[in-house]
């Protein structure tokens, strides 16, 4: 006899593996075929304005969510303490040091790492760790770094620090016509930010369908289906997928069917998941009608493109990332979701990724 499920999966899980399996399976054709039609592939911080590589047809990795693949593969510990015995210490990023001991050990880790990168991209709007990390990575690749440095936002984003990342992507144009040889197009830039806009929109509405009763998506469907957001920003892919999970979330609301079989309870999670027992954790809340309707880390990357000149736009964008903003700030972000999608309370998980 099979476990009744205290949740309903989506349909749009199936596409989402298709999808993930297609950027993967491109990453990997670097590994194995060489550069595709003399295109370069770039490992980028989470947080990168990678509209700007996409307009030289640079392939994006992503090591961040490379290390919450080896957290869910349960792989972690091993390449941690690979790193950890070059004299990484053990206080450092958890992703940072699986990934560096994928470097290291590519034999103990998930697809085998990843493929060798022409050149790095790291915007410190993520977190403080991306820079010494990224640094680690050009000397052991010895491969050209591109360093974006937003500095913190205790309020609103100011002019003089928005003219100061300006002037780094305008810098970091030079930079990467220099590495791939080819111009810069204003234009194709302008139509490749227009679909992160679409993206980063859909992400937006398919979240705040979750302030519906019984909400349609529970916390663990928001961390799976946040890869795309991550990865295909400023892609027709990443458009076509959220349209697709719009569609079928909106469905749920419009019959009434709730992420969960009975939601008795509604909360808010604060910071990252808990990628080795992201079900196994959750359960313990679904089992007792506990839906988290609500998060913080997901909404990173739901950003609001103005606009106007797509340069400014992307620095302003990027520099206003609420992981780049004071505590002030986020404290009010977590009471105003509680407000806005009814939420009985919240909980908060501290880690080392």
């Amino acid at each position: 006899m099979t476990e009744k499920r205290s949740y309903r999966r989506l349909e749009s899980t199936k596409e989402l593996q298709r999808v993930m399996t297609r950027y993967y399976g491109m990453s990997n054709y670097f590994r194995y075929w060489g550069k595709p039609l003399g295109r370069k592939l770039a490992w980028v911080t989470s947080g990168a304005p990678v509209e700007l590589l996409r307009v030289f047809k640079i392939h994006p990795v992503y090591p961040e969510q490379y290390g919450a693949i080896c957290g869910s593969r349960k792989v972690s510990g091993e390449l941690c303490q690979v790193a950890e015995a070059q004299g990484y210490n053990q206080d450092l990023c958890s992703y940072a040091r699986a990934h560096i001991g994928s470097i290291l050990r590519p034999d103990l880790a998930p697809m085998k790492g990843l493929p060798k990168p022409d050149l790095l991209v790291a915007c410190t709007n993520i977190c403080g760790t991306v820079l010494k990390w990224y640094e680690a990575l050009a000397r052991i690749l010895q491969v050209p770094l591109i360093v974006i440095d937003t500095p913190y936002q205790p309020g609103e984003v100011t002019p003089q620090a928005k003219q100061y990342v300006l002037r780094q992507l305008e810098a970091a144009v030079v930079e990467l016509e220099r590495v791939t040889g080819v111009r810069f197009n204003e234009k194709k830039l302008d139509t490749i930010a227009e679909k992160s806009r679409q993206v980063t929109t859909l992400w937006r509405e398919i979240k705040d369908l979750c302030a519906a009763k019984p909400s349609p998506l529970n916390a663990p469907d928001l961390f799976i289906h946040m890869a795309p957001i991550v990865v295909l920003r400023g892609t027709d892919t990443g458009v076509k997928y959220y349209s697709l999970l719009k569609k079928e979330v909106e469905q749920r609301v419009q019959e009434g069917v709730g992420a969960l079989e009975q939601e008795k309870v509604r909360l808010v999670w604060d910071n990252i998941a808990i990628w080795p027992h992201l079900f196994k954790f959750f359960k313990m809340f679904t089992e007792r009608g506990a839906c988290f309707v609500a998060d913080t880390y997901t909404g990173g990357w739901a950003m609001d493109f103005s606009e106007g000149n797509t340069m400014e736009t992307l620095a302003t964008t990027y520099t206003e990332v609420f992981l780049n903003r004071s505590a002030q700030y986020r404290a009010r972000q977590i009471i105003d979701q509680i407000r806005q999608f009814d939420a009985d309370g919240f909980v908060m998980h501290s880690n080392r990724s």
